[in-house]
């Protein structure tokens, strides 16, 4: 994110200074006309699909005496115009988080430009990762996947979500389509798009995969897994940029990341290799949500390996440079200390010279008085 200059002069209205000035303004304003639409009969019908989630299905379930309904979700075609309002609100989000937070503490901590940037980008994700880690957790403990791992691949196809698990699904992949416009709203360098392009769009291909597959539940713990392990690191960098000999939360965060590099694809092989491998429910069906054949395990896993690859040869580049920076900087100390006690020591032969030879020394004194 390149740090945005704020001057008296208003630029031209729809210009791009004016857009990228007043963005959440006018992202407010479009969430808003959807919000109204809600007030008016002829409207309301459109507006639902914008804001509530779609394709809800009652179910009734007899517990005890009485029977209650149970609400499930599946997903489908309309979800599109969902994660289109919720991008909107993501995009609202991330103005106030950078203007009310952020850009507070730019200004009083005077960071460097390339400073400025990472803390904004570190400081946005830490909110993120953190309300998505916490988020997902509740899920996991409210559905207990946690206590029993078998409920990942038993029953599939999981075409049913409740409520909170399909919530989450919409609102993830409308934060990580609001990335895209992001990086024209904050003036993204030209040399970091790239690198911000490829991990927007491993995020939207794995939990859009996930999420058409029917692979929800895996697709969620693996989700809160990595959050945990990504909001580590950024929040590391944030208390690295406020102090930076504090550098021990790099060290957790590798000792974690390793683990859960190797977490992910143990529990990606015993779900999608095994668990779906050896279900019942084996063949593929469009209408019914199926996707259990042999090709598409193998894409899964292919995918997901892939990827992990791809983090891990990023992790090793990344502590390699940590390493040969720190090498140069105590190369550079140490030859520093020798130079400085020479210094010292060419200081105190001076000083010896002049009490030895000088003016007032015993010698010379003789030597005048003769």
């Amino acid at each position: 994110m390149g740090i945005r200059k704020k001057t008296n002069k208003n630029p031209p209205v729809l210009s791009h200074e004016f857009v990228i000035q007043n963005h959440a303004d006018i992202v407010s304003c479009v969430a808003m006309v959807f919000l109204l639409g809600l007030m008016f009969e002829v409207t309301s019908k459109f507006a639902v699909l914008f804001i509530t989630v779609q394709y809800n299905v009652t179910i009734s379930a007899n517990e005890g005496p009485e029977e209650t309904a149970i609400n499930h979700f599946h997903h489908g075609i309309k979800d599109l115009a969902t994660i289109f309002f919720y991008m909107l609100v993501a995009i609202i989000m991330h103005a106030i988080i950078q203007e009310y937070v952020l850009d507070k503490i730019n200004r009083k901590k005077h960071f460097s430009k390339t400073k400025h940037s990472k803390f904004n980008e570190s400081g946005q994700l830490s909110a993120f990762y953190l309300f998505s880690f916490g988020w997902g957790a509740s899920i996991l403990l409210s559905e207990n996947f946690l206590s029993n791992p078998v409920t990942m691949w038993e029953g599939y196809p999981h075409t049913l979500m409740p409520f909170q698990m399909k919530f989450y699904y919409i609102c993830q992949l409308g934060y990580w389509l609001h990335a895209l416009p992001e990086l024209y709203f904050q003036k993204t360098k030209k040399e970091d798009i790239p690198r911000q392009l490829v991990y927007i769009f491993l995020y939207l291909v794995h939990i859009a995969g996930a999420y058409i597959l029917n692979l929800n539940r895996l697709c969620l713990v693996l989700l809160v897994l990595h959050y945990f392990v990504e909001l580590l690191f950024h929040v590391s960098r944030l208390v690295y940029f406020s102090n930076e000999n504090r550098q021990m939360g790099f060290t957790i965060w590798a000792v974690l990341f390793v683990l859960g590099r190797l977490l992910t694809l143990s529990l990606s092989v015993l779900t999608v290799g095994f668990g779906l491998a050896t279900a019942e429910n084996q063949g593929f069906d469009l209408a019914a949500g199926n996707f259990n054949v042999l090709f598409v395990r193998i894409t899964v896993l292919a995918a997901i390996c892939l990827t992990q690859a791809f983090m891990m040869w990023k992790f090793i580049n990344f502590q390699l440079r940590r390493w040969r920076e720190h090498a140069q900087a105590q190369t550079l100390k140490k030859k520093q200390v020798p130079s400085k006690s020479k210094s010292k020591k060419d200081k105190a032969n001076g000083v010896n010279g002049v009490n030895s030879h000088g003016a007032d020394s015993p010698r010379a004194r003789k030597e005048k008085s003769s």
